[in-house]
């Protein structure tokens, strides 16, 4: 059997798909799946042995210029004479659901009532009904294993394997510490409403004799970094591929960061992890284990009309914070 699955992006929802691959292939291991994904992300699926072939996208091209459509849709198209017996569109978006359609006539999505852009599902073959506002890799687990008649218990998903795969060629020794605890700080994210203060990193920072790493993927971000270390002892990393951030991710002992793609590596690779919620729902956007916690702002969420004005991240007491890393570092399970 040949699946393809379409997830594009963002990275974080690509993580939280990539889960099901696993469990796939321990039911049926000679199922070959393929992937398709914008190609800024492509490196994220980069060395997963459960992936037979990664397609990068670029569909965003086309905001920019629309006359990258044509070039766009004939690629794709070309992709339906991989002859798909099923094609699983696990993004949900009238753009996912056409590039779906192209690839071949057997697709499954969801519901009419799951998804934010309903019309999508008018173009799916099969349709999954899975609650909008339901942890993310649970929908995850519904709009890929279910048709292939695949279950998934929580005990099971609590002892998934890591997920992520990389080529371990950076040298951190220069970075990483062997006599105190190695911490990665996450300092950005796709909203500002989403990114926490730099001063209450900072301050973090400070309440701890450990050794903070801040990873950083654009300038906006660097300047972030460079704040907090100018105000800390913490370490401001240089830039790093996503293969190599992936590799990060695995040696350190914990990661603190905003909801976002970098943070959810830690979930993926069984490393303990604390994320940071205002304006997003925390609930529904990780999967809380017992070193994998969420700190949320007093806003109440709805999934389903998120609110990018609201900065309640900001008002998250950074002792809290502290409080958690001290918990999971050294009074919890590792």
């Amino acid at each position: 059997m040949k699946i393809a699955i379409v997830k594009l992006s963002a990275m974080g929802d690509i993580i939280h798909a990539m889960v099901t691959l696993q469990f796939i292939k321990k039911i049926n291991p000679s199922i070959k799946i393929d992937w398709f994904v914008e190609e800024a992300f492509a490196e994220v699926l980069r060395d997963n042995p459960h992936i037979n072939n990664i397609y990068p996208v670029n569909l965003k091209s086309i905001k920019k210029n629309k006359m990258k459509f044509f070039s766009q849709f004939s690629l794709i198209k070309k992709y339906s004479k991989n002859k798909y017996d099923l094609v699983i569109d696990a993004q949900g978006l009238i753009k996912s659901a056409i590039v779906a359609k192209l690839l071949g006539k057997k697709r499954v999505g969801f519901s009419k009532t799951s998804t934010r852009e309903s019309l999508a599902s008018s173009l799916y073959s099969h349709k999954i009904e899975s609650e909008y506002s339901k942890n993310v890799i649970e929908r995850n687990l519904d709009v890929i294993l279910k048709p292939l008649e695949i279950e998934v218990l929580k005990e099971q998903l609590l002892k998934k394997e890591p997920f992520l795969f990389f080529n371990d060629k950076f040298d951190f020794s220069e970075y990483l510490k062997n006599n105190k605890k190695n911490i990665l700080l996450i300092v950005g994210a796709s909203w500002p409403s989403k990114i926490y203060s730099k001063e209450k990193f900072a301050k973090i920072c400070n309440s701890l004799d450990e050794n903070f790493l801040i990873a950083w993927g654009n300038e906006e971000e660097k300047s972030m970094a460079e704040y907090i270390s100018s105000h800390s002892k913490a370490i401001v990393l240089p830039k790093l591929t996503l293969n190599d951030l992936k590799a990060l991710v695995a040696k350190v002992d914990l990661v603190v960061g905003n909801d976002t793609g970098p943070t959810h590596m830690a979930w993926a690779l069984n490393i303990p992890s604390i994320t940071i919620f205002g304006c997003t729902p925390g609930y529904r956007n990780t999967y809380q284990t017992d070193i994998n916690k969420i700190i949320e702002s007093k806003s109440k969420v709805n999934p389903e009309k998120l609110n990018r004005e609201d900065f309640s991240i900001q008002n998250i007491d950074e002792k809290e914070i502290t409080s958690m890393i001290k918990e999971i570092l050294f009074e919890g399970k590792r």
